[in-house]
């Protein structure tokens, strides 16, 4: 990276600062373009990851359509000026009125149970057609939390309620136009999409008339040195062989394959830039406490996330181990006995790989303002999004 353009931002706008590289999104998708360009493959940019409008029209000119998870979601990205055929609602747990009121603003349903496709399929019938989400029963990702095709998600149509499901979809009249499935987070092993898509195309044949499947994603990205990432381009080659030939067979050779990446494209685009407020020596620990904490960055302590920390006011000198916290009133570690260059009061301190689930997953908690956004690529950098104020914190509330 380059250390004078971070400082010069850090000192141009303020710490805690997030920054976003829009060369290092478009490189991600051309990789993914590229690694299934053997067959008609769609992608979707799972917003939840990363919502900022400026983001999302990069992805928008890149080509991607948009995969939402609420009507929220749904509204910026038409603010953002996709279509609503290039934009999947895939909710979980949600009301009926909020999925008829995504289906008035035209975009593409994707049902993940019964008791809603049902209420949807007499309520609307044959004029209705939408997606349905399954569950295979597949433990993947990096972790629990990040699971989402086991046996105990709550995600999902279970593989052994096909039955239950033709039968609604045979009294409703309601039509199937697609099939999808999304395992977890951070699969490294390729071994686990093309179990998935064996079972898309078992599904498939209680089907005619499919006009797409969509495997969802969860495409791992390097966070640790020597770490490794899903092998798009072998997992690419694999994967297309096998739709290309599993469409024949079906009958429609027309049919696309879609997939919904968001971690993969914004994650390594993004920086959160923080200030060592404290040095702090303890018996056994020396501590760099930063202007910033979960409320900010919560994946190191939600999910025992690992991500790179740099320290780029000084990135010659000596390493020395450090523990790295918040100033929040919670113990908010961000890494434990961690080699970084000597870190001084005021230094700068650089987290890697914070472009997906760091701002999207932010808070006000302890009454502290959210940072603010910049984007950075091929201009000068720019600001996205304003930091807040402490009256922001007033803002919704009412005062007699």
């Amino acid at each position: 990276m380059d250390h004078a353009l971070f400082n010069h931002i850090a000192a141009e706008y303020g710490t805690p600062l997030y920054v976003y590289d829009s060369r290092i999104i478009a490189r991600q998708y051309r990789r993914l373009t590229q690694a299934f360009s053997g067959t008609d493959a769609r992608f979707f940019y799972a917003c939840k990851a990363l919502s900022n409008i400026s983001i999302l029209r990069i992805l928008k000119e890149l080509g991607a359509g948009l995969d939402t998870v609420s009507i929220g979601e749904v509204q910026l990205g038409l603010h953002a000026g996709f279509e609503p055929q290039n934009i999947i609602f895939t909710p979980n747990c949600v009301s009926l009125e909020e999925i008829l009121e995504a289906r008035e603003l035209g975009v593409n349903l994707n049902i993940d149970n019964l008791s809603i496709l049902e209420q949807l399929g007499h309520r609307l019938g044959s004029s209705a057609s939408v997606c349905v989400r399954i569950n295979p029963h597949i433990m993947a990702g990096g972790n629990y939390k990040i699971s989402t095709g086991h046996i105990d998600s709550k995600f999902g149509i279970s593989i052994h309620q096909m039955r239950h499901l033709e039968r609604i979809v045979k009294s409703t009249g309601i039509h199937i136009k697609g099939i999808h499935m999304h395992t977890g987070s951070e699969i490294l092993d390729t071994s686990v999409f093309l179990q998935s898509v064996d079972i898309l195309y078992d599904v498939a044949a209680h089907f005619p008339g499919l006009e797409f499947i969509d495997l969802g994603s969860g495409f791992k990205v390097p966070y640790k040195p020597g770490d490794e990432g899903t092998p798009i381009e072998e997992l690419g080659q694999q994967l297309s062989a096998s739709f290309n030939t599993f469409r024949t067979e079906y009958g429609n050779p027309h049919m696309q394959i879609w997939f919904e990446p968001g971690k993969f494209l914004v994650s390594e685009s993004g920086y959160l830039l923080v200030s060592t407020n404290v040095i702090k020596h303890t018996t056994a620990t020396v501590f760099a406490g930063v202007n910033s904490g979960f409320n900010h960055l919560i994946r190191p302590m939600l999910y025992d996330a690992y991500h790179r920390i740099e320290n780029i006011s000084n990135p010659l000198g000596a390493e020395r181990l450090y523990t790295v916290v918040g100033n929040i009133c919670e113990t908010d570690t961000f890494a434990w006995d961690r080699k970084i260059s000597e870190i001084r009061e005021k230094d700068i301190l650089c987290f890697h790989n914070a472009g997906a689930y760091g701002f999207e997953m932010s808070s006000n908690y302890n009454s502290r303002e959210k940072p603010a956004e910049v984007l950075i690529g091929d201009d000068a950098p720019r600001l996205i999004r304003k930091r807040q104020h402490w009256k922001d914190l007033l803002r919704d509330q009412v005062q007699e």
